[in-house]
């Protein structure tokens, strides 16, 4: 007679310690950039390293939420959310770019011989309208992508091989010198963002502290969806689409708007990711980094929002030592992974600890 009690407390436990370990993740994160702050040889100093590091993993766990509402929802694997995070990147960089420029042409134009800006560079001086254009690069592209692929009803491992085929097209295209984004170089060397130094601490600690905002309203957005009759629908879609179907729903319309939302949080995520790290290049389109996006989705657990946000920090934690102690085993050991979280750990990290939970 006890069981049903235990259960439903062990149930209400659950919610309050993932609140209270995401408050004090949350509360961490707030700390790292008022860290930085303070003095160099300070005890509790964080050093810019550390807190370039940790914002770029932020970014990385953004675009793992994204790839998580359109995979772990929809059930649309996508193997190219890495062009949406690369294009918002690079609209962030024009205008970066321009900054550093004053009123001449990049450098790299210079270089080039090249008289005049192309004319998509044009309004790229203005910060609102770079981000207006992180948003809308990326969410464009995904709206007509999406379009004509659900329209055709096209899904499961051919959709994931179009998606990693556009976004390796992408990548080819930003390659060529005269497409007017910097070439195999791509852009670097940002000097200003709205008239403050980049590379000052104040600077960076306000950059971090616009990630984590970010991270927080994609987790509310998604969690509010998932809870919403959308969510359900969502779900419904993944597990049956013909049933759905039946019942008089029509799946492309839910595609469509997943689709292109987790396309645009992608965009914002690059475009806060160039000024943290520095440097915006076609390798971030390189399909290897789709594939990433993959495993830390299917790692942390997908179809539970947190899951991906842990997967993201775990693997880009364990490839920022890899790639210093061991750099020529990390590909080896991401392929090893991937392989015994698809053998031993279909339903993730999350999954594993909800599963010892409940015994």
């Amino acid at each position: 007679m006890n069981q049903p009690l235990l259960v439903t407390a062990s149930q209400k436990a659950g919610p309050r310690w993932t609140l209270a370990i995401g408050a004090a993740v949350l509360l961490v994160l707030l700390a790292l950039p008022l860290l930085s702050l303070l003095p160099a040889g300070h005890s509790l100093q964080v050093s810019a390293y550390t807190l370039t590091l940790v914002g770029k993993i932020l970014c990385y766990a953004i675009v793992a939420l994204a790839l998580d509402l359109v995979w772990g929802y929809a059930g649309l694997l996508s193997l190219g959310h890495g062009l949406f995070f690369a294009l918002g990147g690079y609209a962030m960089g024009m205008y970066l770019m321009r900054e550093a420029a004053g009123d001449g042409l990049p450098a790299f134009m210079t270089f080039l011989s090249w008289s005049e800006l192309p004319w998509y560079w044009a309004g790229t001086q203005h910060f609102a309208w770079a981000l207006c254009l992180a948003m809308l690069a990326p969410g464009l592209l995904a709206l007509v992508f999406g379009f004509f692929a659900f329209r055709s009803r096209i899904k499961g491992v051919y959709f994931s091989i179009m998606t990693q085929a556009l976004t390796f097209a992408g990548m080819l295209l930003f390659f060529r010198n005269e497409t007017g984004f910097g070439g195999n170089n791509g852009f670097t060397s940002f000097r200003r963002i709205l008239g403050f130094e980049i590379t000052a601490q104040s600077t960076r600690a306000v950059l971090f502290l616009l990630t984590v905002a970010l991270l927080v309203a994609s987790l509310y957005l998604g969690w509010r969806l998932a809870r919403s009759k959308f969510g359900r629908v969502l779900t419904a879609l993944r597990d049956a689409e013909n049933r759905l179907m039946f019942c008089g729903y029509d799946p492309r319309g839910f595609k469509l708007f997943v689709w292109v939302l987790s396309a645009v949080l992608c965009g914002l995520a690059g475009a806060l990711y160039v000024p943290q790290v520095g440097i915006i290049n076609p390798s971030e389109m390189s399909p290897t980094n789709s594939i990433e996006a993959a495993v830390w989705v299917a790692l942390g657990g997908r179809g539970t929002l947190i899951g991906p946000l842990l997967g993201a920090g775990l693997v880009n934690g364990m490839k920022s030592w890899f790639t210093v102690a061991f750099p020529e085993y990390w590909l080896f050991c991401l392929g090893a992974l991937f392989i015994l979280v698809t053998l031993y750990l279909p339903r993730g990290v999350v999954g594993l600890l909800k599963k010892r939970g409940e015994q």
